[in-house]
């Protein structure tokens, strides 16, 4: 009788599927992938054929040039060899998708879902995670540790907000990654009413194109090299997080440094990056939803790929569910 996931190869640089030929995010370029999401350390360029959502080669259009491309709609299943691969969302960013694997290794069907990245809070931005029943999880744990408990998107938003109105001479700088959390933070503070015009950093604006592209509202923005000293007070400014301090801050009125990241629960990355207004926003599962997939899905193995695995695992393993940390390389925390 086969083994649960024998038919899973899990390899430092990526997970390789001998019955369909095929990697899922590999970290070098492979003849045939499946990628999980457009983010660099999931999505490269080199792949002989890519499979992925719409979103995510339309992201990866933009970020590595055309792929030789197969768009996949999310719910739809596709033939690999022995293999049937259903992507499904993830809620992460534009395009993000969970995979699920069938394959029969000859004691019957078994099911495999390659979680990507993933988290469970409504984002206006991309379709919610959906859970789905499988005898093996294959998950993230960028946040998989009991400090992490991510607080309510609108009330750091809302701290962003009171800010800008209580020093309205100055204005806001986000620091906020350009794929997925600076569209996220956009859209949720126009869900909130912000409808005045927000600056973008020159390094977002095809990606910004892009989601409007696909539908997501993110109202009116300009492009901060473009605007005077004058026009940015009172204003929301958002660019990636290296701009933070470097010569392009410098010509806008006096910014309360903000930054919107996961990380920004941990007080000392706050005070390394300088940043005056820390904003715990994050595009990933804190440890209670990682626990409380786990339990929704009721898998009866847990691979974890990255992050803080240990923790997860020996949570994993106190409630009956046999789980094991995976060795894959090259995976960062570009999307926190």
């Amino acid at each position: 009788m086969a083994r649960l996931g024998s038919w899973i190869d899990a390899q430092p640089h990526g997970i390789y599927v001998p019955a369909a030929d095929v990697w899922i995010d590999p970290s070098r370029p492979v003849p045939r992938a499946l990628v999980t999401h457009g983010h660099a350390d999931h999505a490269r360029g080199g792949h002989g054929q890519v499979w992925a959502t719409p979103g995510t080669l339309d992201i990866m259009g933009v970020r590595y040039g055309q792929q030789n491309a197969h768009p996949v709609e999310y719910g739809t299943r596709v033939e690999l060899g022995d293999v049937a691969a259903t992507f499904l969302p993830a809620g992460h960013v534009l395009g993000s998708a969970q995979i699920l694997l069938e394959h029969d290794p000859g004691s019957g069907t078994q099911r495999v879902i390659v979680s990507g990245d993933y988290k469970r809070r409504a984002d206006p931005t991309c379709p919610a995670f959906a859970p789905v029943p499988c005898d093996i999880f294959i998950t993230e744990a960028t946040f998989g540790l009991p400090v992490f408990r991510h607080p309510a998107t609108r009330d750091e938003l809302a701290k962003l907000l009171a800010a800008l109105a209580a020093q309205p001479e100055r204005c806001v700088l986000v620091g906020a990654y350009a794929l997925g959390k600076a569209q996220r933070v956009i859209a949720e503070l126009r869900l909130m009413g912000h409808d005045a015009p927000i600056y973008i950093h020159g390094a977002m604006q095809r990606l910004c194109d892009l989601y409007r592209e696909h539908g997501v509202d993110l109202g009116d923005l300009r492009s901060a090299l473009d605007a005077s000293k004058e026009a940015m007070r009172g204003a929301i400014v958002v660019a990636p997080p290296s701009a933070l301090n470097d010569r392009w801050s410098r010509r806008l009125p006096d910014p309360i440094t903000a930054m919107a990241s996961g990380w920004m629960r941990v007080r000392q990355r706050a005070v390394q990056r300088n940043v005056e207004l820390p904003l715990v926003i994050s595009d990933h599962a804190d440890w209670d939803e990682l626990t409380a997939t786990i339990r929704e899905i009721a898998p009866k193995e847990v691979w974890v790929t990255h992050g803080r695995e240990d923790a997860l695992v020996h949570w994993c393993q106190s409630v009956q569910i046999k789980a094991r940390a995976l060795d894959l390389v090259g995976y960062e925390d570009e999307d926190d």
